[in-house]
């Protein structure tokens, strides 16, 4: 029997240990971020902190005025869904490195351009030197349902091996929606 009670108090012991190792984890990550952040952007966001709590304390938003942001957000978001082509439908990611001066993490992107499906993988390695950060995207891996052409597999080949997100991004919307012309043309003569 004492056994049995000795057995419960050490699992409940390892169960908090490891609570406190995630919570740590966490911590360390919001510190981490927080100093790729300059002074000058951490007390803009202090201002604008005491500024919405100062809004908060003399009365709520209406839920009138909450459904409108919320139908002004809506209607950006369609505007450049609509202009670019894109919609994202998932993303993670997860910190694989941190120490004071840099942090590595992998990402994992999908979503749609026009009527073409893609999913990214890449890691993306910050380094904070001084008061600049920059960044490096490593091990981009794109997937893409029409990869049966050529031509889209040696230019998703190449910008995987030069890691260039902007380019990938620019390229997929102009090909895409060309390709969406060319779907539509072609069931307009079938």
């Amino acid at each position: 029997m004492d056994n049995n009670v000795y057995q419960v108090y050490e699992d409940e012991i390892q169960a908090l240990e490891e609570e406190i190792k995630l919570l740590s984890e966490k911590y360390e990550d919001i510190q981490q971020e927080s100093t790729f952040f300059s002074a000058e952007d951490i007390l803009k966001a202090i201002k604008s902190f005491q500024r919405e709590v100062q809004g908060e304390s003399k009365g709520r938003e209406s839920p009138s005025d909450l459904k409108a942001q919320l139908e002004s957000l809506e209607a950006d978001l369609s505007f450049l869904t609509k202009l670019t082509g894109f919609q994202f439908t998932s993303h993670s990611k997860k910190t694989v490195e941190r120490t004071k001066e840099r942090r590595l993490q992998k990402h994992r992107l999908s979503g749609n351009c026009y009527s073409l499906s893609f999913q990214l993988e890449f890691q993306l390695l910050e380094v904070q030197s001084k008061e600049k950060v920059s960044a490096v995207v490593s091990d981009l891996s794109i997937v893409m349902e029409s990869r049966e052409n050529s031509d889209v597999s040696k230019f998703v080949s190449s910008i995987e091996e030069q890691g260039n997100l902007v380019t990938f991004f620019r390229s997929l919307s102009t090909y895409a929606e060309w390709f969406e012309h060319r779907r539509r043309t072609f069931l307009h003569f079938k």
